[in-house]
C-alpha cells in the first residue's frame, strides 16, 4: 500500500509515517516510480507505536517490540528487549505513583493540622467587605 493508505488506516499522517521511517521504525520499499510502499507488517508495527504511546511509552522505547515483530513474532512484547522495555517501565511508574503517595500524605498531613488549629484564624476583612456579609 501506499503512505497515504497506510497512513489513513493507521489514523495517523503521512508526515508521521515519514518521521518514523527516517528514525528507523518504519521501513519503505520504492515502487518502480519512486513512490514509498508498505506491506501489511507496517500497519501492525504502527499499531504496536501508537498502543504503546498510549501508556506513556516514549517513541525510542517501542523500538524493541517494532523489531520484535520485525523478527517474526505475532506480538512486539515476547522479545527480551521488548520485556525489559516494560520492566522499566513499570519500575518508572512505580516510582511516579510512590512519589504522588508521599505528595498526598504531605498534604493530607498539612490539611490535619491546619484544621485542628484553634481557634480558627479571623477573617481579616473589615466588615464594609462584600465576602464578610454572608
Amino acid at each position: 500500500m501506499r503512505i497515504g493508505e497506510l497512513a489513513e488506516r493507521a489514523g495517523t499522517t503521512t508526515r508521521t509515517l515519514r518521521y518514523y521511517e527516517s528514525r528507523g521504525l518504519l521501513a519503505a520499499h520504492r515502487d518502480a516510480n519512486g513512490h514509498r510502499t508498505y506491506g501489511d507488517d507496517a500497519l501492525l508495527q504502527l499499531r504496536q507505536i501508537r498502543a504503546l504511546q498510549e501508556f506513556g511509552f516514549g517513541l525510542e522505547e517501542t523500538r524493541p517490540f517494532v523489531e520484535c515483530l520485525r523478527a517474526g513474532h505475532p506480538t512486539g512484547d515476547t522479545c527480551p528487549a521488548s520485556l525489559d522495555v516494560y520492566r522499566d517501565k513499570l519500575a518508572e511508574l512505580d516510582a511516579c505513583i510512590a512519589r504522588l503517595q508521599e505528595v498526598r500524605d504531605a498534604v493530607r498531613a498539612r490539611l490535619a493540622l491546619a484544621e485542628s488549629a484553634a481557634p480558627p484564624p479571623r477573617c481579616q476583612l473589615g466588615p464594609d467587605h462584600p465576602l464578610s456579609k454572608e
